[in-house]
């Protein structure tokens, strides 16, 4: 493998006199108005918005050094990460999670109709290296983006094909190396940027390899320990004692990322851009199910879940010629293609399981924007989407190689489609008061057949139709020099998916969910209200607090299904669920935060997250702990940046989930918890310290040094089913062309 991945950065070094170089943006200290995000589609300038955004710098990624797109996320302070193995990442915002909370790439929705309530991996496909910035909008985002945006939207923006100037020619790139001690990580990475002043190339490459990760080793319970695992000898599954405890056996994985954007300007009123994505991983061993027992030995020989393939055609034209209509109007096209599958064996079983699901997604967005006067703006538009799923499943004998059909994760053939139209006005009554306000009518429709060879259906297919209406109210106000304060309104909700209306599979021991089809759609209000204050080379704060009301919340509750609760399932007699539009959700809590400049390149910065819920139980009709409401949480860091050197300190820190605040659907995780002196499952307080750093050894290259959890902690994150890495040594170098 290593002389794979050593040949690999061989083959790419021709390109180095092709690669990409972007300047970075290491200005921390612009005033509110110069900062600007891509908010509604359109770029604009923060102090005209009223939700908390956070924004992710180029900057600041290279320095932090992520190896996953997760990685980059928790890097924010602001978003909290949970992972069930290292190929993994669900971000959870605001005490959603899942598909709950939105991705979008360059412009492009990526949720797709499979995306379930349980913890998922999506976010990984996108490569932290080929990133030009990013920003998460708090709260609903159903205005812009329909279905899903309850808790929020990650919006990913990749690199950018730049022009040459006048007559010349471009030719621009990077290529960047990594090493990290704990995995034994390697990653090469190269782009380059090819351009005269009307055409412009861009291509980019990624490929990871990462080893099995070790774990700190003070610390932390000795249950967090890897002491035995399973290994196939001859035809018997036999259980081996670990050699060293710290290495959890069966985590590493591969990744590569390919990404090609075509750009051509044939006039300065228009702007036309074709961009190829591709993403692919490995099998990637699920690390909280190897660890799971069953009558006190090991459940599981082997789950793994297959390739995660991902792809995507992206067509956007954007015309800035100013007309009656519009001042400028943008069109982006795009068809996605998802291939995710699960391969699972128990334990003394020689029939392995494997399922596979694919997505074919279509999208089309058109958007406007249109300025009537200095005090208003208008941007409006529309959206369609469609996905179809395929989904298959066979077991196979591992002695005799016999196969034989299985019942499939969802009905294969089922569709998702969604038709919307939005309108938002931003009206200026007075200088530094925005007042903007939405509204946005929506249609969806689910469809999916049955097949009744495994299971008896008491229905052989459904439709399901539902009109949404959702929209939003805010102010942004600076009531003085350098202070603004924010105040938003706002509605969201997520239509049901093939995901929550189609699957039949094994959420925990002895529970089968399966099918219901009389699903409505979820809703939510939400309420912020927040301030801050910036002075340039001085000091900055944010506080903001929300509230959060979900009603038709879906939820697995018990379930009839052909008149009784439990059925026949896998080998064995399950007790039954289905999703219900049964529950309800309240969320509550707030971010802060403030930067210091105690020198003028010495920066001190905090953010603390807050955050608290309750919602309807799975099994009773009361309410509980909200299972995605992390504990408090939050870092701090020291940065110092001349010239040529940028230093990070960092301290991440993780509050305490005791056993009485874990929602019953945690608690039921033994073999992820520690275990408090009652023998009662809760997730300790943990915190990990890192430092990094960077040096600009020359005008075209850079090396990065960094050391994770300096002290070697021994800590898992709230909900996660693998432990973090213990000490390691991170090694980066940059050549830019």
């Amino acid at each position: 493998m290593r002389f794979g991945l050593t040949l690999s950065g061989l083959l790419c070094l021709p390109i180095l006199l092709f690669a990409q170089s972007k300047k970075d943006t290491t200005n921390l200290d612009r005033e509110l108005e110069e900062v600007t995000v891509f908010y509604k589609k359109w770029e604009q300038k923060l102090n005209d918005i009223p939700n908390r955004i956070s924004k992710v710098k180029l900057s600041d990624v290279r320095l932090r050094n992520p190896a996953t797109m997760a990685d980059v996320l928790a890097g924010t302070g602001e978003v909290f990460i949970q992972k069930s193995q290292q190929g993994g990442g669900s971000p959870m915002i605001r005490g959603f999670a899942t598909n709950r909370v939105l991705l979008v790439v360059d412009g492009v929705r990526m949720n797709n109709a499979i995306y379930r309530s349980g913890n998922i991996q999506n976010v990984i496909s996108l490569d932290p290296l080929a990133l030009e910035d990013a920003e998460v909008i708090f709260g609903p985002g159903s205005l812009i983006y329909g279905s899903d945006a309850i808790g929020g939207v990650m919006d990913f923006h990749t690199l950018q094909p730049r022009f040459a100037k006048k007559n010349n020619t471009l030719v621009k790139g990077n290529l960047t190396t990594r090493y990290a001690s704990a995995n034994q990580e390697q990653t090469v990475h190269a782009d380059v940027n090819i351009a005269n002043n009307k055409v412009s190339w861009l291509g980019s490459f990624t490929f990871s390899h990462f080893g099995d990760l070790r774990m700190g080793n003070r610390g932390g319970p000795d249950s967090y320990l890897r002491k035995e695992y399973i290994q196939r000898i001859g035809s018997v599954d036999s259980i081996i004692k670990n050699a060293n405890p710290l290495v959890q056996r069966f985590t590493g994985y591969e990744q590569k990322n390919i990404m090609s954007k075509l750009r051509w300007k044939p006039t300065d009123n228009w702007d036309i851009q074709y961009a190829f994505h591709y993403s692919n991983t490995s099998n990637i061993p699920r690390y909280d199910r190897l660890i799971e027992y069953a009558n006190n030995r090991l459940r599981f020989a082997r789950w793994d879940y297959g390739p995660q393939a991902w792809q995507m055609h992206h067509v956007q034209v954007q015309n800035n010629k100013a007309s009656v209509l519009y001042d400028a109007v943008k069109l982006v096209a795009a068809f996605q293609q998802y291939e995710e599958s699960r391969i699972d064996r128990r334990r003394g079983n020689n029939w392995e399981r494997s399922q596979i699901e694919t997505v074919n997604a279509w999208s089309i967005n058109l958007d406007f924007n249109k300025s009537f006067n200095e005090k208003s703006e208008i941007f409006y538009g529309a959206e369609w989407v469609k996905n179809d799923i395929g989904s298959k499943a066979f077991e196979r004998n591992i002695i005799s190689n016999q196969q034989r059909p299985v019942q499939t994760r969802y009905p294969n053939g089922s569709d998702w489609n969604s038709w919307g139209a939005y309108a938002s006005y931003r009206y200026r009554p007075k200088a530094g008061m925005t007042i903007t306000s939405g509204l946005r009518i929506n249609q969806n429709k689910s469809s999916a057949e049955f097949d009744r060879t495994f299971f008896a259906f008491p229905f052989s297919n459904t439709s399901i139709q539902a009109g949404n209406f959702t929209g939003n109210l805010g102010m942004a106000y600076q009531f003085a020099t350098g202070w603004q304060l924010n105040a938003l309104v706002s509605s969201g909700f997520r239509m049901p998916n093939i995901d929550d209306i189609g699957k039949v599979f094994e959420s925990a021991p002895g529970l089968v969910v399966v099918p219901n089809p009389n699903l409505r759609p979820e809703y939510v209000w939400n309420g912020d209200l927040g301030i801050q204050y910036k002075q340039e080379n001085n000091w900055e704060m944010y506080f903001t607090l929300f509230g959060t009301r979900m009603n038709n919340a879906l939820t697995r509750r018990p379930f009839q299904f052909l008149g009784s609760d439990s059925l026949f399932f896998d080998g064995g007699m399950s007790s039954v669920e289905a999703i219900q539009n049964v529950a309800s959700a309240t969320v509550w809590g707030i971010q802060a935060g403030w930067g210091i400049h105690l020198l003028p390149s010495l920066v001190w910065k905090t953010q603390l997250n807050w955050i608290q819920g309750r919602e309807t139980d799975d099994v009773r009709n009361e309410q509980v702990p909200l299972r995605h409401a992390p504990p408090f949480y939050g870092n701090t860091s020291i940065t110092f940046r001349n010239k040529k050197w940028e230093i990070l300190w960092q301290l991440e820190h993780h509050g305490e989930v005791r056993a009485e605040q874990l929602a019953p659907s945690e608690r039921a995780k033994l073999f992820i918890y520690a275990t408090d002196a009652q023998g009662r499952p809760y997730c300790p307080s943990w915190y990990a310290m890192h430092l990094k750093s960077s040096f600009q050894v020359s005008s075209t290259f850079s090396m990065q040094l960094g050391w994770e959890n300096i002290t070697n902690q021994r800590y898992r994150p709230y909900s996660s089913g693998i432990v973090a890495p213990g000490s390691q040594i991170i090694i980066s170098a940059r050549l830019k062309w």
